[in-house]
C-alpha cells in the first residue's frame, strides 16, 4: 500500500484505487461541502454559520447537506480518513510491533490532514473546546472510530473485535486521542500536534512515570 504522504496520493479519499466514479463524486461532494463549512466559520463563527448559508456556498442543496452530515457538528467533525487509516493499519508487516505501526499511522494521518489545510485541524480541536454541541458530538464521533478499529485491533491480536479487552483497549487509545486534541487547543496550539500524540501513545505503550520526579 502506498505510503500517505501527500494530500493528493493515491491514497487521498477521492483518488485512492478502486473507487468507482459514484463513491469518488460522493466524497467530494462532502469535501466541498466541509471546506464551505469551515470557511463560513472562520468568516463568520459557528453559531452564525447555517445549513442554507453552507449549501449555498457548496453549490448544493441544503437537503444534500442533510443527506451527508446529519447535523452541523457532523460536518466539522468527521472526515474521510478513518476508512483509510484502518486499512493502512490492516497493510503494516505482520512482524511490525503493534505500537510502531500505531505511531506510523497516526503520523501519516496528521501529515495528510496538515497537508490539505493546515489551519482545519487548529480549528476543528478549538471548536471542540468551545463549543459544547461540537464537544458532545466529538465523544459520539470518537466513539464511532473506536468500533472501527476493534476490527483491526482483533486481528492483529487474534481477538475477536467483540471481546472486552479489545474494545477497552480501542476506547482508551480513542480517548488519549481526543485529549491530546484537547490538550493542543486549551494551551493555544503551543508545541507540535505530533510530538504530542506521540507522547500520548508512549503513555498507553508505558503507562505513567512510577517513580516522582
Amino acid at each position: 500500500m502506498t505510503s500517505m504522504t501527500a494530500a493528493r496520493s493515491p491514497l487521498s479519499p477521492a483518488d485512492r484505487p478502486g473507487l468507482g466514479l459514484r463513491e469518488r463524486k460522493k466524497i467530494k461532494t462532502r469535501e466541498a461541502i466541509r471546506s464551505a463549512t469551515y470557511a463560513l466559520i472562520k468568516e463568520q463563527g459557528y453559531d452564525a454559520t447555517t445549513i442554507e448559508q453552507i449549501a449555498e456556498r457548496a453549490e448544493v442543496s441544503p437537503s444534500t447537506v442533510f443527506r451527508y452530515f446529519p447535523t452541523k457538528e457532523d460536518i466539522v467533525l468527521t472526515d474521510e480518513y478513518d476508512p483509510l487509516m484502518v486499512e493502512e493499519l490492516r497493510a503494516r508487516p505482520a512482524g511490525e510491533p503493534w505500537m510502531d505501526s500505531l505511531r506510523h499511522i497516526m503520523q501519516k494521518a496528521i501529515e495528510l490532514t496538515a497537508a490539505e489545510d493546515p489551519e482545519m485541524i487548529k480549528m476543528r480541536a478549538h471548536l471542540g473546546v468551545q463549543v459544547p454541541a461540537v464537544r458532545s458530538r466529538m465523544f459520539e464521533s470518537m466513539s464511532e472510530t473506536g468500533r472501527m478499529l476493534c476490527g483491526a485491533i482483533a486481528d492483529h491480536f487474534g481477538l475477536a473485535p467483540d471481546d472486552l479487552r479489545v474494545r477497552v483497549y480501542a476506547m482508551s487509545l480513542i480517548g488519549g486521542l481526543m485529549e491530546v486534541s484537547m490538550y493542543w487547543a486549551e494551551n493555544d496550539f503551543k508545541g507540535d500536534l505530533k510530538d504530542l500524540m506521540l507522547q500520548a501513545l508512549d503513555v498507553l505503550e508505558h503507562g505513567l512515570p512510577t517513580e516522582k520526579p
